[in-house]
């Protein structure tokens, strides 16, 4: 935390239903009573973003004051970055408003921002008329299509001001370069690449120098996070069954790692809890046929002295009849921020809740 473009890495149709559908499952109660398992862990939800088609894939800045996010409006078919106070005011647009960008984040002092975008392709005019010409006709057809994500191999990283004025280019390898996120100390990156030919882990010093890959299975590994105490990198991958995602997690040394989920369904979106040692995520059961739902769940991990990594029976925080996904801690771990079709519109866009975590 995207087209209708079907690549190679067709992992991304599992993911198709997450920001544009409501699922169609129907929701677990949190007891005989019929309360909904999300007032266990969540008060005071509220939608943060409106007036995009769609939105989605939200951070929060160091201070919490501001979120960054990737949205799309009526006059432009791709997604774009933007960052938005959450005290109320206009959300600004921060990527050049072209080419396919995504996977934004906040630097450590918050005076910078870090994407991904393919604003550098050479045909990009024609890439964006394509796409324009193709959701015309659907919806001259009444076709609504499903989520996905090409890996653009012009995609590159790049780091700007809040002003939106890039002021360094990450990457230049061929390829995709996205997906990537700050280590807490702001002094690595960690992030997906298609530079070998194949999406695998790397992780880089926060210029850009020192890129050292980290996975290199066969399959899609993607959405990396390091851990608050620098020391793991928690990420998705399909590289036990094509499109079904499964957690994983890996020392920034490259060893011990080792699958944290392995379930009939799809787990992804992996985040840390910043002080608590938690994680939470986004899954949905793919056995019991027809759509899944997606919804969060949250576990408890621990890691013992030999360095093994290991999580608790998950827990579910939502059960909406809607996808909820993306979910990101706010800096104290006090709030959460998700992706969520839970509007009218059944269109995703960004919802934040006060955040209890479990006593025990």
């Amino acid at each position: 935390m995207k087209s209708i473009v079907v690549t190679s890495f067709s992992w991304f149709l599992a993911l198709a239903v997450l920001l544009v559908t409501v699922g169609t499952v129907a929701a677990q109660s949190a007891s005989d009573t019929g309360l909904s398992v999300e007032t266990t862990y969540l008060k005071n939800i509220r939608q943060v973003t409106s007036g995009f088609v769609k939105a989605g894939e939200g951070y929060f800045s160091p201070d919490a004051t501001q979120i960054i996010y990737q949205a799309i409006t009526k006059d432009y078919p791709f997604y774009q970055i933007y960052t938005q106070p959450l005290a109320g005011g206009r959300p600004r647009m921060l990527s050049t408003g072209r080419g396919r960008t995504t996977c934004s984040y906040f630097s450590l002092d918050g005076k910078r921002i870090m994407y991904s975008s393919s604003h550098t392709d050479p045909q990009m005019t024609e890439t964006e008329q394509a796409e324009i010409k193709q959701q015309a006709e659907d919806r001259k057809n009444g076709v609504r299509r499903r989520y996905s994500w090409p890996f653009d191999p012009h995609t590159d990283m790049y780091v700007a001001d809040l002003d939106g004025n890039i002021l360094k280019r990450l990457t230049t390898a061929d390829g995709y370069d996205a997906e990537g996120a700050y280590s807490s100390d702001g002094k690595w990156i960690a992030f997906c690449s298609t530079r070998d030919g194949d999406p695998d882990l790397y992780i880089m010093k926060s210029n850009g120098r020192k890129v050292r890959q980290l996975t290199n299975a066969k399959g899609y590994d993607g959405g990396p996070f390091i851990s608050p105490c620098g020391k793991w990198v928690i990420f998705r991958s399909d590289r036990k069954e094509e499109h079904m995602l499964q957690i994983y997690v890996i020392g920034v040394d490259g060893k011990n790692e080792r699958a944290l989920t392995d379930t009939t369904g799809v787990n992804w979106g992996p985040y840390w809890h910043p002080n608590k040692p938690y994680l939470i995520w986004s899954g949905a059961d793919h056995s019991t046929g027809g759509r899944p739902n997606y919804d969060l769940w949250l576990a408890k991990y621990s890691i013992s002295d030999s360095g093994q990594f290991a999580i608790e029976e998950p827990v579910r925080v939502t059960d909406n009849v809607a996808a909820d996904v993306l979910p990101v801690f706010s800096p104290n771990g006090k709030q959460l921020m998700w992706t969520s079709t839970r509007t009218d519109e059944h269109q995703s866009q960004l919802f934040i809740a006060d955040f209890m975590i479990p006593e025990n």
